[in-house]
């Protein structure tokens, strides 16, 4: 039987490697744009800004940190160096060997943070734009198990605001996450008090136009690719064209070229779908 394609692995492992390449840091994490220019220059200065923010939301130490989704270790690597003790739980192979890389000192466990066997125990438990591929039944109740009595998770990620419908109404739209009024009614249901909560959204959004800058770039090359062979190499372009209808499905090639050539994603829009909250949990 052959097996699903992990895309969201083969992203992140991707996503590391370019911005790695790119700024000097493996961060995956949005940007705080506050007072910076939206160029590619400063993505490294609002990801060192964004850092210095979540980072101030930690309690005193030092602490017990499970670093769920660590990225590639970049944060864990931070944390160790102010004196704190981190293990990581990263989904595939590549992120994890650059997490123990960065940050040897780690504990780093190669697995999605439901099949997570550890039990701790820890003095906080941190998403950085990792809680919204996990499961909310699943999120904060196996914080509950890892945590010491009075522990603390801390949250920095998006949520869809009700006025996103859905892929089906709404197409693809940038951003992502739980839906906003279900985390709260999951929240309500347990032992966690909220200590801190902070809505970012309009400062992390101008992300999403760097984002968008980029694909325009890699469009544009595209396109001139595009028009050259189907002038000068015409039976190329041909068998091209053929190979790619048979391999990715119509409505694919419609987003992705959309994604490519277009500005449909973009801060405002961001704005309009999401809600990007920086939140304090405390295990009551």
């Amino acid at each position: 039987m052959s097996q699903k394609i992990d895309t969201r692995a083969i992203g992140l492992d991707t996503g590391v490697a370019f911005v790695t390449w790119l700024t000097g840091a493996g961060n995956l994490h949005y940007g705080l744009w506050d007072g910076l220019d939206v160029v590619a220059g400063n993505l490294r200065r609002a990801q060192d800004a964004y850092t210095e923010k979540l980072f101030g939301l930690l309690p005193p130490g030092p602490l017990r940190i499970l670093d769920i989704g660590g990225g590639a270790g970049v944060t864990a690597a931070k944390l160790i160096a102010l004196g704190h003790r981190v293990e990581i739980v990263v989904p595939s192979a590549e992120l994890a060997a650059r997490c123990r890389e960065a940050a040897p000192e780690a504990v780093v466990h190669e697995c999605l943070f439901e099949d997570y066997a550890g039990k701790g125990p820890f003095d906080l438990c941190l998403f950085s734009e990792s809680f919204q591929y996990i499961p909310l039944d699943k999120g904060l109740p196996r914080c509950l198990d890892l945590l010491v009595p009075g522990g603390a998770v801390v949250i920095a990620d998006c949520f869809r605001t009700e006025a996103y419908q859905g892929r089906a109404k709404h197409g693809p739209q940038p951003g992502g996450g739980h839906r906003l009024s279900a985390f709260r009614t999951t929240l309500s249901d347990l032992p966690f008090e909220t200590r801190h909560e902070e809505d970012v959204t309009e400062s992390v959004a101008p992300s999403i136009d760097l984002e968008q800058g980029l694909f325009n770039v890699f469009g544009l090359a595209l396109k001139r690719v595009d028009a050259e062979l189907r002038v000068k190499r015409p039976r190329s372009h041909w068998a091209l064209s053929r190979f790619l209808t048979a391999v990715i499905p119509a409505r694919r090639r419609k987003a992705l070229w959309q994604r490519l050539t277009e500005k449909t994603r973009t801060a405002e829009i961001f704005c309009h779908y999401n809600r990007y909250l920086m939140l304090v949990l405390v295990r009551q």
